[in-house]
Protein backbone atom coordinates (compact mmCIF):
# COMPACT_ATOMS: atom_id res chain seq x y z
CA UNK A 1 0.00 0.00 0.00
CA UNK A 2 1.41 3.44 -0.84
CA UNK A 3 2.82 5.29 2.12
CA UNK A 4 0.65 8.36 1.51
CA UNK A 5 -2.39 6.36 2.65
CA UNK A 6 -3.32 5.79 6.27
CA UNK A 7 -2.58 2.32 7.62
CA UNK A 8 -5.86 0.51 8.16
CA UNK A 9 -4.51 -1.70 10.94
CA UNK A 10 -2.96 1.23 12.81
CA UNK A 11 -5.98 3.50 12.56
CA UNK A 12 -9.31 1.69 12.92
CA UNK A 13 -8.66 -0.36 16.10
CA UNK A 14 -7.16 2.60 17.94
CA UNK A 15 -9.90 4.96 16.86
CA UNK A 16 -12.53 2.51 18.12
CA UNK A 17 -10.62 2.03 21.39
CA UNK A 18 -10.39 5.80 21.90
CA UNK A 19 -14.12 6.32 21.31
CA UNK A 20 -15.11 3.41 23.52
CA UNK A 21 -12.93 4.80 26.30
CA UNK A 22 -14.82 8.10 26.09
CA UNK A 23 -18.14 6.27 26.23
CA UNK A 24 -17.04 4.22 29.25
CA UNK A 25 -16.00 7.37 31.08
CA UNK A 26 -19.39 8.88 30.30
CA UNK A 27 -21.23 5.96 31.84
CA UNK A 28 -18.89 5.82 34.82
CA UNK A 29 -19.31 9.51 35.63
CA UNK A 30 -22.96 10.12 34.84
CA UNK A 31 -24.00 13.68 34.28
CA UNK A 32 -26.42 15.13 36.86
CA UNK A 33 -30.04 15.31 35.89
CA UNK A 34 -29.85 12.54 33.32
CA UNK A 35 -32.95 10.37 33.20
CA UNK A 36 -33.09 6.62 33.14
CA UNK A 37 -31.91 5.60 29.68
CA UNK A 38 -31.53 1.90 30.43
CA UNK A 39 -35.11 0.71 30.74
CA UNK A 40 -37.59 2.01 28.15
CA UNK A 41 -40.10 -0.34 29.76
CA UNK A 42 -43.19 1.56 28.64
CA UNK A 43 -42.47 0.99 24.99
CA UNK A 44 -39.94 -1.82 24.88
CA UNK A 45 -41.73 -3.75 22.09
CA UNK A 46 -41.57 -0.69 19.82
CA UNK A 47 -37.95 -0.08 20.81
CA UNK A 48 -37.12 -3.68 19.97
CA UNK A 49 -38.80 -3.32 16.57
CA UNK A 50 -36.83 -0.18 15.77
CA UNK A 51 -33.60 -1.83 16.91
CA UNK A 52 -34.26 -4.79 14.59
CA UNK A 53 -35.12 -2.42 11.78
CA UNK A 54 -31.90 -0.42 12.08
CA UNK A 55 -29.54 -3.36 12.66
CA UNK A 56 -31.04 -6.14 10.53
CA UNK A 57 -33.10 -4.13 8.10
CA UNK A 58 -30.60 -1.51 7.04
CA UNK A 59 -27.73 -3.98 7.31
CA UNK A 60 -29.20 -6.17 4.57
CA UNK A 61 -30.79 -3.22 2.77
CA UNK A 62 -27.29 -1.95 1.99
CA UNK A 63 -26.16 -5.24 0.41
CA UNK A 64 -26.53 -3.92 -3.12
CA UNK A 65 -22.94 -4.44 -4.29
CA UNK A 66 -21.71 -7.81 -5.44
CA UNK A 67 -18.32 -7.63 -3.69
CA UNK A 68 -19.17 -5.51 -0.68
CA UNK A 69 -21.53 -7.68 1.36
CA UNK A 70 -19.29 -8.13 4.41
CA UNK A 71 -18.72 -4.40 4.71
CA UNK A 72 -22.37 -3.51 4.09
CA UNK A 73 -23.65 -5.59 6.99
CA UNK A 74 -20.61 -5.63 9.29
CA UNK A 75 -19.72 -1.94 9.13
CA UNK A 76 -23.37 -0.97 9.48
CA UNK A 77 -23.50 -2.95 12.72
CA UNK A 78 -20.28 -1.31 13.94
CA UNK A 79 -21.60 2.17 13.20
CA UNK A 80 -24.91 1.44 14.93
CA UNK A 81 -23.38 0.22 18.20
CA UNK A 82 -20.85 3.05 18.27
CA UNK A 83 -23.41 5.63 17.20
CA UNK A 84 -26.01 4.75 19.83
CA UNK A 85 -23.43 5.33 22.56
CA UNK A 86 -22.37 8.57 20.90
CA UNK A 87 -26.01 9.67 20.67
CA UNK A 88 -26.48 9.19 24.40
CA UNK A 89 -23.30 11.18 25.03
CA UNK A 90 -24.48 14.03 22.78
CA UNK A 91 -27.88 14.05 24.48
CA UNK A 92 -26.08 14.37 27.82
CA UNK A 93 -24.38 17.50 26.54
CA UNK A 94 -27.64 18.97 25.22
CA UNK A 95 -29.92 17.83 28.01
CA UNK A 96 -29.79 21.20 29.70
CA UNK A 97 -31.00 22.83 26.47
CA UNK A 98 -34.13 20.81 25.78
CA UNK A 99 -33.53 17.11 25.21
CA UNK A 100 -34.29 14.26 27.55
CA UNK A 101 -31.92 11.33 27.45
CA UNK A 102 -33.51 8.32 25.78
CA UNK A 103 -32.13 5.11 24.32
CA UNK A 104 -35.07 4.99 21.91
CA UNK A 105 -34.21 8.42 20.49
CA UNK A 106 -30.59 7.35 20.14
CA UNK A 107 -31.52 4.30 18.05
CA UNK A 108 -33.97 6.28 15.91
CA UNK A 109 -31.31 8.93 15.29
CA UNK A 110 -28.97 6.26 13.96
CA UNK A 111 -31.32 5.88 10.99
CA UNK A 112 -29.81 9.09 9.62
CA UNK A 113 -26.35 7.50 9.68
CA UNK A 114 -27.62 4.28 8.06
CA UNK A 115 -29.22 6.30 5.25
CA UNK A 116 -26.11 8.44 4.69
CA UNK A 117 -23.95 5.33 4.67
CA UNK A 118 -25.95 4.07 1.70
CA UNK A 119 -24.94 7.12 -0.31
CA UNK A 120 -21.18 6.61 0.23
CA UNK A 121 -21.38 2.81 0.26
CA UNK A 122 -18.24 1.20 -1.11
CA UNK A 123 -16.26 4.44 -1.28
CA UNK A 124 -15.78 5.47 2.34
CA UNK A 125 -13.40 3.37 4.42
CA UNK A 126 -14.16 2.47 8.07
CA UNK A 127 -12.24 5.45 9.44
CA UNK A 128 -14.16 7.83 7.21
CA UNK A 129 -17.47 6.17 8.07
CA UNK A 130 -16.85 6.47 11.82
CA UNK A 131 -15.85 10.12 11.53
CA UNK A 132 -18.85 10.82 9.28
CA UNK A 133 -21.20 9.12 11.75
CA UNK A 134 -19.94 11.12 14.73
CA UNK A 135 -20.16 14.43 12.87
CA UNK A 136 -23.60 13.65 11.48
CA UNK A 137 -25.04 12.65 14.85
CA UNK A 138 -23.77 15.83 16.49
CA UNK A 139 -25.07 18.07 13.70
CA UNK A 140 -28.42 16.27 13.62
CA UNK A 141 -28.90 16.81 17.33
CA UNK A 142 -27.99 20.49 16.93
CA UNK A 143 -30.51 20.74 14.09
CA UNK A 144 -33.18 19.17 16.32
CA UNK A 145 -32.24 21.58 19.08
CA UNK A 146 -32.75 24.56 16.78
CA UNK A 147 -36.12 23.28 15.58
CA UNK A 148 -37.30 22.56 19.10
CA UNK A 149 -35.98 25.67 20.83
CA UNK A 150 -36.52 28.43 18.29
CA UNK A 151 -39.35 27.03 16.13
CA UNK A 152 -41.18 25.17 18.91
CA UNK A 153 -41.48 21.99 16.85
CA UNK A 154 -42.62 19.01 19.00
CA UNK A 155 -39.79 16.73 20.05
CA UNK A 156 -41.05 13.62 18.22
CA UNK A 157 -41.47 15.61 14.98
CA UNK A 158 -37.91 16.93 15.15
CA UNK A 159 -36.83 13.30 15.29
CA UNK A 160 -38.88 12.45 12.17
CA UNK A 161 -36.59 14.75 10.14
CA UNK A 162 -34.11 11.90 10.33
CA UNK A 163 -34.90 10.67 6.78
CA UNK A 164 -34.58 14.12 5.25
CA UNK A 165 -31.38 14.90 7.10
CA UNK A 166 -29.76 11.52 6.46
CA UNK A 167 -30.51 11.51 2.74
CA UNK A 168 -29.24 15.00 1.95
CA UNK A 169 -26.28 14.80 4.31
CA UNK A 170 -25.23 11.61 2.54
CA UNK A 171 -25.77 13.09 -0.94
CA UNK A 172 -23.65 16.11 -0.02
CA UNK A 173 -20.86 13.92 1.40
CA UNK A 174 -20.74 11.58 -1.60
CA UNK A 175 -20.45 14.53 -4.00
CA UNK A 176 -16.98 15.23 -2.57
CA UNK A 177 -15.63 11.73 -3.24
CA UNK A 178 -13.71 11.18 -6.47
CA UNK A 179 -15.45 9.25 -9.19
CA UNK A 180 -14.42 5.61 -9.66
CA UNK A 181 -12.48 4.71 -12.81
CA UNK A 182 -14.70 4.20 -15.91
CA UNK A 183 -13.69 0.54 -16.27
CA UNK A 184 -14.46 -0.36 -12.66
CA UNK A 185 -17.42 -2.76 -12.63
CA UNK A 186 -17.44 -3.74 -8.94
CA UNK A 187 -20.25 -1.29 -8.22
CA UNK A 188 -22.79 -3.55 -9.88
CA UNK A 189 -25.30 -5.84 -8.21
CA UNK A 190 -25.98 -9.54 -8.71
CA UNK A 191 -29.17 -11.57 -8.22
CA UNK A 192 -27.76 -12.75 -4.88
CA UNK A 193 -26.99 -9.23 -3.62
CA UNK A 194 -30.39 -8.01 -4.83
CA UNK A 195 -32.07 -10.85 -2.93
CA UNK A 196 -30.30 -10.00 0.33
CA UNK A 197 -31.03 -6.32 -0.18
CA UNK A 198 -34.71 -7.09 -0.72
CA UNK A 199 -34.65 -9.12 2.51
CA UNK A 200 -33.45 -6.00 4.31
CA UNK A 201 -36.18 -3.96 2.63
CA UNK A 202 -38.82 -6.39 3.92
CA UNK A 203 -37.36 -6.10 7.44
CA UNK A 204 -37.54 -2.30 7.29
CA UNK A 205 -41.06 -2.43 5.81
CA UNK A 206 -42.39 -4.73 8.55
CA UNK A 207 -41.03 -2.67 11.43
CA UNK A 208 -41.68 0.82 10.02
CA UNK A 209 -45.04 1.32 11.85
CA UNK A 210 -43.19 0.98 15.15
CA UNK A 211 -40.60 3.49 13.94
CA UNK A 212 -43.22 6.14 13.16
CA UNK A 213 -45.16 5.55 16.37
CA UNK A 214 -42.47 4.94 19.00
CA UNK A 215 -42.52 8.54 20.30
CA UNK A 216 -45.93 9.66 18.98
CA UNK A 217 -48.78 10.55 21.31
CA UNK A 218 -51.41 8.73 19.23
CA UNK A 219 -49.61 5.43 18.72
CA UNK A 220 -52.61 3.50 17.37
CA UNK A 221 -53.33 6.20 14.80
CA UNK A 222 -49.69 6.35 13.74
CA UNK A 223 -49.45 2.57 13.30
CA UNK A 224 -52.68 2.41 11.28
CA UNK A 225 -51.77 5.25 8.93
CA UNK A 226 -48.21 4.06 8.46
CA UNK A 227 -49.29 0.53 7.58
CA UNK A 228 -51.86 1.69 5.02
CA UNK A 229 -49.35 4.07 3.45
CA UNK A 230 -46.74 1.31 3.24
CA UNK A 231 -49.24 -1.14 1.78
CA UNK A 232 -50.33 1.25 -0.97
CA UNK A 233 -46.76 2.26 -1.79
CA UNK A 234 -45.81 -1.42 -2.12
CA UNK A 235 -48.71 -2.15 -4.47
CA UNK A 236 -47.97 0.99 -6.48
CA UNK A 237 -44.30 0.00 -6.70
CA UNK A 238 -45.15 -3.25 -8.48
CA UNK A 239 -47.62 -1.49 -10.76
CA UNK A 240 -45.27 1.34 -11.72
CA UNK A 241 -42.31 -0.99 -12.13
CA UNK A 242 -44.16 -3.03 -14.75
CA UNK A 243 -45.41 0.11 -16.49
CA UNK A 244 -42.05 1.88 -16.67
CA UNK A 245 -39.77 -1.03 -17.62
CA UNK A 246 -39.13 -1.63 -21.31
CA UNK A 247 -40.21 -5.28 -21.30
CA UNK A 248 -43.10 -4.88 -18.84
CA UNK A 249 -41.38 -6.90 -16.10
CA UNK A 250 -40.82 -6.04 -12.46
CA UNK A 251 -37.45 -4.47 -11.65
CA UNK A 252 -35.94 -5.28 -8.29
CA UNK A 253 -34.38 -1.82 -8.00
CA UNK A 254 -37.86 -0.26 -8.19
CA UNK A 255 -39.34 -2.60 -5.60
CA UNK A 256 -36.28 -2.23 -3.39
CA UNK A 257 -36.73 1.52 -3.07
CA UNK A 258 -40.38 2.39 -3.71
CA UNK A 259 -42.05 0.02 -1.23
CA UNK A 260 -40.61 2.09 1.64
CA UNK A 261 -41.72 5.44 0.26
CA UNK A 262 -45.07 5.38 2.04
CA UNK A 263 -43.50 5.04 5.48
CA UNK A 264 -41.17 7.97 4.84
CA UNK A 265 -43.91 10.18 3.38
CA UNK A 266 -46.31 9.84 6.33
CA UNK A 267 -43.62 10.05 9.01
CA UNK A 268 -44.51 13.68 9.79
CA UNK A 269 -48.28 13.22 9.78
CA UNK A 270 -48.96 9.59 10.75
CA UNK A 271 -49.98 10.57 14.28
CA UNK A 272 -52.43 13.28 13.17
CA UNK A 273 -54.14 11.94 10.03
CA UNK A 274 -57.77 11.20 10.91
CA UNK A 275 -58.76 9.38 7.71
CA UNK A 276 -56.73 6.40 6.43
CA UNK A 277 -57.46 7.28 2.80
CA UNK A 278 -55.25 10.36 3.19
CA UNK A 279 -52.35 8.16 4.29
CA UNK A 280 -53.05 5.84 1.36
CA UNK A 281 -52.87 8.73 -1.10
CA UNK A 282 -49.59 9.85 0.43
CA UNK A 283 -48.25 6.30 0.09
CA UNK A 284 -49.22 6.26 -3.57
CA UNK A 285 -47.61 9.64 -4.25
CA UNK A 286 -44.48 8.58 -2.40
CA UNK A 287 -44.09 5.50 -4.58
CA UNK A 288 -44.66 7.56 -7.74
CA UNK A 289 -42.09 10.20 -6.83
CA UNK A 290 -39.56 7.52 -5.91
CA UNK A 291 -39.74 5.59 -9.19
CA UNK A 292 -40.02 8.65 -11.42
CA UNK A 293 -37.32 10.36 -9.41
CA UNK A 294 -34.97 7.43 -9.89
CA UNK A 295 -35.31 7.76 -13.67
CA UNK A 296 -34.77 11.53 -13.70
CA UNK A 297 -32.04 11.69 -11.08
CA UNK A 298 -29.92 8.84 -12.40
CA UNK A 299 -30.08 10.07 -15.99
CA UNK A 300 -29.94 13.85 -15.54
CA UNK A 301 -29.25 15.09 -12.02
CA UNK A 302 -26.55 12.68 -10.84
CA UNK A 303 -24.29 12.91 -13.94
CA UNK A 304 -24.60 16.70 -14.03
CA UNK A 305 -23.55 17.11 -10.39
CA UNK A 306 -21.20 14.08 -10.44
CA UNK A 307 -23.06 12.32 -7.65
CA UNK A 308 -22.50 8.62 -7.04
CA UNK A 309 -25.42 7.75 -4.80
CA UNK A 310 -24.60 4.06 -4.47
CA UNK A 311 -27.84 2.86 -2.85
CA UNK A 312 -30.13 5.52 -4.28
CA UNK A 313 -30.95 7.06 -0.90
CA UNK A 314 -31.88 10.35 -2.55
CA UNK A 315 -34.95 8.99 -4.29
CA UNK A 316 -35.62 6.27 -1.69
CA UNK A 317 -35.63 8.54 1.37
CA UNK A 318 -34.89 12.12 0.32
CA UNK A 319 -37.66 12.79 -2.19
CA UNK A 320 -40.42 11.04 -0.16
CA UNK A 321 -39.29 13.03 2.91
CA UNK A 322 -39.62 16.27 0.94
CA UNK A 323 -43.07 15.17 -0.21
CA UNK A 324 -44.01 14.31 3.37
CA UNK A 325 -42.88 17.75 4.60
CA UNK A 326 -44.97 19.47 1.92
CA UNK A 327 -47.95 17.24 2.77
CA UNK A 328 -47.60 18.15 6.44
CA UNK A 329 -47.89 21.85 5.58
CA UNK A 330 -50.91 21.27 3.33
CA UNK A 331 -52.72 19.13 5.89
CA UNK A 332 -51.95 21.66 8.61
CA UNK A 333 -53.46 24.46 6.50
CA UNK A 334 -56.58 22.45 5.74
CA UNK A 335 -57.07 21.17 9.29
CA UNK A 336 -56.46 24.47 11.06
CA UNK A 337 -58.35 26.44 8.44
CA UNK A 338 -61.45 24.29 8.77
CA UNK A 339 -61.33 24.26 12.56
CA UNK A 340 -61.09 28.08 12.75
CA UNK A 341 -63.31 28.64 9.69
CA UNK A 342 -60.43 30.59 8.13
CA UNK A 343 -60.90 33.44 10.60
CA UNK A 344 -57.52 33.37 12.33
CA UNK A 345 -55.21 33.70 9.32
CA UNK A 346 -52.33 35.15 11.33
CA UNK A 347 -52.13 32.04 13.54
CA UNK A 348 -52.39 29.83 10.46
CA UNK A 349 -49.60 31.75 8.76
CA UNK A 350 -47.40 31.31 11.82
CA UNK A 351 -47.91 27.53 11.78
CA UNK A 352 -47.01 27.40 8.09
CA UNK A 353 -43.92 29.51 8.72
CA UNK A 354 -42.81 27.15 11.50
CA UNK A 355 -43.24 24.01 9.37
CA UNK A 356 -41.50 25.52 6.34
CA UNK A 357 -38.76 26.96 8.52
CA UNK A 358 -38.04 23.61 10.18
CA UNK A 359 -37.89 21.92 6.77
CA UNK A 360 -35.57 24.54 5.26
CA UNK A 361 -33.34 24.62 8.32
CA UNK A 362 -32.99 20.82 8.34
CA UNK A 363 -32.22 20.38 4.66
CA UNK A 364 -29.86 23.37 4.45
CA UNK A 365 -27.96 22.25 7.56
CA UNK A 366 -27.67 18.74 6.12
CA UNK A 367 -26.35 19.97 2.76
CA UNK A 368 -23.87 22.51 4.13
CA UNK A 369 -22.45 20.30 6.87
CA UNK A 370 -22.44 17.33 4.50
CA UNK A 371 -20.29 19.23 2.00
CA UNK A 372 -17.89 20.28 4.75
CA UNK A 373 -17.74 16.72 6.08
CA UNK A 374 -17.07 15.42 2.56
CA UNK A 375 -14.09 17.73 2.22
CA UNK A 376 -12.78 16.64 5.63
CA UNK A 377 -13.13 12.94 4.84
CA UNK A 378 -11.07 13.30 1.69
CA UNK A 379 -7.98 14.76 3.27
CA UNK A 380 -4.97 12.46 3.00
CA UNK A 381 -4.95 11.77 6.73
CA UNK A 382 -8.22 9.79 6.53
CA UNK A 383 -7.66 7.91 3.27
CA UNK A 384 -6.71 4.25 3.44
CA UNK A 385 -7.30 2.99 -0.11
CA UNK A 386 -6.97 4.23 -3.67
CA UNK A 387 -10.08 4.98 -5.69
CA UNK A 388 -9.44 1.84 -7.76
CA UNK A 389 -10.14 -0.26 -4.64
CA UNK A 390 -13.68 1.06 -4.17
CA UNK A 391 -16.55 -1.41 -3.70
CA UNK A 392 -14.36 -4.31 -2.56
CA UNK A 393 -14.37 -6.24 0.73
CA UNK A 394 -10.88 -7.66 0.35
CA UNK A 395 -9.07 -4.66 1.77
CA UNK A 396 -11.00 -4.77 5.06
CA UNK A 397 -12.03 -8.42 5.50
CA UNK A 398 -10.56 -11.88 5.21
CA UNK A 399 -12.37 -13.17 2.15
CA UNK A 400 -12.14 -16.70 0.76
CA UNK A 401 -13.56 -17.50 -2.65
Amino acid sequence: MPSRYLSFRCSVPWLILFLETLFLIRFFFRFPGVGDIYSPSNFYPEFQDVNHMVVFGFGFFLMVLRRYGFSSTGLNFLLIVLGVQCSVLVEDLLIFVFLSCSLAKAVVSMTAVAISTGAVLGKANPVQLIVMSLVELIVFYVSRCINRTFLQVPDHLTLMHVHLFGAYFGVAVTSRFPEPPPGLDKNRSTPKSDLFSMLGTVFVWVFWPSFNSILADSKDQAVLNTYFALAVSAVAAFMLSALTSKDGKFRMTHIHSAVLAGGVTVSYTAHSIQHPWIAMILGLLGSVITILGSHCLQRCFNPAFKLQDTSGVHFTFGLPAVLGAVAAVVLCVVEKGISTQWNNLSSLGYLILVDVGAFCQTISTALVTGLITGFILNIKLLKTVHVSKYFDDQFYWEVSF
